[in-house]
């Protein structure tokens, strides 16, 4: 879906597909049938943005195949689908019965992350719509926090300037820029947009940014606008939102058999008390760092863990925040909440403003799979209702802050 900033700028909404399990092109095609064009209709748009996932096998044969990237584009015109945006966090295997700690390799240190990244840009170039300001492709936060030193951290900064200059290179043989955005993410060398600031000085901003999902923002206990604040004063563009809202556990310690129900064995559930926030931003009696000057660290294990049976079984003190992305239309049942108030902050800490502070959203709830069983679609229409629930779900919210859908709703 497009909708119109007061500013003038196209923002760009849809939702990510690595929500589906497709590996290889027949079965992308399939899921786009599946769910994709429902999602459309029921929406009752011309016009459906998908944030794409593409493993790294399919990216890298699109990327060799000039022919086959004009047939993917044409199979997502004919169905009203348009991508200006890829997911690069995940390589492969991510619907797979275990994912947890292997999403983030190959990381950041890695020649196969960058060529992975580098063919998502071949192929977005040749996806995009013609009226397209630009491509965006979202990707992880260099790398799990352990093992990390300066060798590791040479080596990956190393690839971020081979990054800038393939991209530079895709931007000359297309006359299509693509920007790259670095997803902070809990338990990552880059969990914070102060470790951002950090680790990502000096990169070619111009091709390099942030891609700022909504939950893990959350989860950090970082406040909306000052976390963008710091983001702008250290030059970073944020070239991609995840919509996206996490868990929230007020009283864990008396909610846990609540939490328990959301124990699953596939992805990792990072869990974040009030603690890791830097002083002015958590709860009056959380514990805080011995230099009120200095931020926390966001994974130190007095107020953070892995996953959220780590959490349970370390008895963390409250409140919490997991890393688990939940339904933005339909939060948890109580006792248990969701960030959404940390989405509505963001959303109008980056939009009331004379000019839109991102052009491309993505919803991104990849959960739907492992949510609790009463939570969970039973079919594939049911999750195609889902996604569209949560489209426009963030849709309305876009309204609410001024922004106004631009195409016209199919026909009866």
């Amino acid at each position: 879906m497009r909708l119109r900033h007061a500013g003038g700028r196209t923002v760009h909404l849809g939702y990510c597909t690595n929500v589906h399990p497709a590996e290889e092109l027949a079965g992308i095609l399939a899921q786009l049938d599946t769910y994709a064009v429902p999602v459309r209709e029921t929406l009752d748009t011309d016009l459906l943005g998908l944030g794409l996932w593409l493993a790294a096998p399919v990216a890298a044969g699109l990327a060799a195949d000039p022919a086959a990237r004009g047939r993917l584009r044409t199979e997502l015109t004919v169905r009203g689908l348009e991508v200006v945006t890829l997911n690069g966090f995940p390589y492969a295997a991510f619907q797979a019965p275990v994912v947890k700690g292997a999403v983030y390799r190959p990381d950041w240190t890695t020649g196969e992350r960058l060529d992975y990244t580098l063919d998502l840009a071949r192929v977005l170039a040749d996806l995009l719509p013609d009226d397209a300001e630009r491509g965006s492709v979202s990707t992880l936060p260099l790398a799990w926090r352990a093992p990390w030193d300066g060798t590791r951290a040479d080596a990956a900064r190393r690839r971020l300037d081979q990054l800038a200059a393939g991209l530079a290179a895709v931007e000359r043989d297309t006359g299509r820029p693509v920007r790259v955005g670095f997803e902070p993410e809990p338990g990552c060398v880059v969990e914070s947009t102060a470790q951002a600031a950090a680790a990502l000085s000096g990169v070619d901003t111009g091709r390099l940014g942030i891609c700022l999902d909504l939950a893990h923002l959350a989860c950090a206990w970082e406040e909306p606008a000052a976390a963008l604040d710091r983001l702008a004063a250290a030059g970073l563009p944020v070239v991609k939102v995840q919509v996206s809202a996490a868990l929230e556990a007020a009283d864990p310690a008396g909610d846990a058999a609540a939490l328990r129900r959301w124990v699953e064995p596939r992805f990792l559930h990072q869990t974040r008390t009030a603690g890791c926030a830097t002083p002015t931003a958590g709860a009056a009696n959380r514990p805080v760092p011995a230099d009120p000057a200095v931020p926390a660290d966001p994974a130190d294990p007095a107020w953070a863990a892995d996953d959220l049976d780590v959490a349970l079984d370390a008895a963390l003190p409250g409140p919490w925040r997991v890393h688990y992305h939940v339904p933005l239309h339909a939060p948890p049942e109580p006792p248990l909440g969701s960030t959404l108030p940390v989405l509505r902050a963001a959303l109008a800490a980056l939009f009331a403003s004379p000019d839109a502070g991102c052009d491309h959203l993505d919803v991104e709830t990849y959960t739907w799979g492992v949510l609790p069983a009463a939570r969970r679609p039973r079919t594939d229409a049911e999750l195609a209702a889902g996604i569209a629930a949560e489209l426009a779900f963030a849709r309305d919210e876009l309204v609410t802050l001024g922004l106004t859908p631009t195409e016209a709703a199919v026909a009866p």
